[in-house]
């Protein structure tokens, strides 16, 4: 681990993972177009998924020297969002975010074999078991008609990017349907990968031909505190009920998990028993824990028996960002 990220180096390769910065003398994967592992500068060459291209572009960072497949590093579905990827080559398997569960468009991850495996585990504690899908869209749809009996607005809220569209294709049957307009681009550009998502119109629009005004509607937007500005409007003019969509919605730990009126835990990564289902398919002989508790978790599959320990940062690294 470096100041830039994950650095696999060898006599004839030089290969960052999820960098902060694209690296000049060498490949760099990009796993997926969350803003948290999209790299801020570019340099060298760039390995990711078309989709993971296209949607960083949609977000403001183009990819000089973008290639989707390169020598013998395969790209492995990885289920978090359109387009994530994990890495494998040189049987090393990088899991990049990963979701082993089925989540209406996206199928859950693939794992292959693998000798050593570098994992996410942002939910690598116990306390973190997310409920199924069905068990999500009986207790939503059952929330979203009760509100509609009251002629109540809803909105319903997840990151732009991923939670927004299987939001949107789980409970997009309700209506009218509207869309803040920032999921209503990102649903646009899913659509043109022929992601089956139901049309609406963007707020702003609806907003000005008057018809939010007549109540009750739908509406997904990105995920929001009630103090921000767009919610604090739509309740006081609207009186619209905020369901928020999130893995922390469960934890008494973590509050940012329930800033909204309703929050239901759901998540685009592996929960903690899927954690460590997906690490025993591997097969991997050494595992190495990143993003998330990574010392709690390398501490249950040592439990388990199973070689792991955080991947931590080499105190001789001396680069620069």
């Amino acid at each position: 681990m470096t100041k830039n990220g994950i650095l696999y180096e060898t006599n004839e390769k030089r290969i960052f993972l999820d960098p902060k910065n694209s690296d000049s003398l060498g490949l760099n994967f990009v796993s997926h177009a969350h803003t948290d592992h999209l790299p801020s500068k570019n340099g060298g060459t760039i390995l990711s998924s078309i989709e993971t291209n296209e949607i960083a572009n949609l977000r403001g960072f183009k990819m000089e020297n973008h290639v989707d497949s390169f020598d013998n590093f395969n790209l492995i579905d990885s289920g978090h969002i359109l387009g994530a990827k994990g890495l494998l080559f040189d049987d090393i398997f990088y899991t990049g975010d990963i979701c082993t569960r089925d989540r209406g468009f996206l199928h859950g991850a693939k794992i292959p074999k693998c000798n050593t495996l570098i994992t996410e585990c942002t939910f690598g504690l116990s306390d973190f078991i997310f409920p199924t899908l069905d068990e999500i869209q009986k207790q939503v749809n059952e929330l979203i008609s009760e509100l509609y009996g009251k002629g109540i607005p809803v909105i319903l809220m997840g990151y732009t990017l991923g939670k927004a569209q299987t939001i949107t294709q789980l409970f997009g049957h309700w209506g009218p349907l509207y869309f803040h307009d920032s999921v209503k681009e990102m649903n646009t550009l899913h659509q043109k990968f022929g992601v089956p998502l139901n049309y609406g119109l963007g707020h702003s629009e609806a907003e000005k031909t008057g018809l939010l005004s007549k109540k009750p509607w739908v509406m997904v937007a990105p995920m929001m505190s009630s103090k921000n500005k767009f919610v604090q409007e739509m309740k006081l003019k609207y009186g619209a009920v905020t369901i928020g969509f999130s893995g922390w919605a469960q934890s008494t730990k973590f509050s940012f998990g329930r800033r909204t009126d309703y929050s239901i835990p759901m998540s685009d990564h592996c929960d903690f028993k899927e954690l460590v289902e997906m690490v025993i398919r591997s097969g991997a002989e050494q595992v190495y824990t990143i993003h998330g508790f990574v010392d709690e978790f390398a501490n249950h599959l040592r439990s388990l028996g199973i070689d792991a320990q955080p991947l931590i940062m080499d105190p001789l690294d001396n680069s620069t960002l």
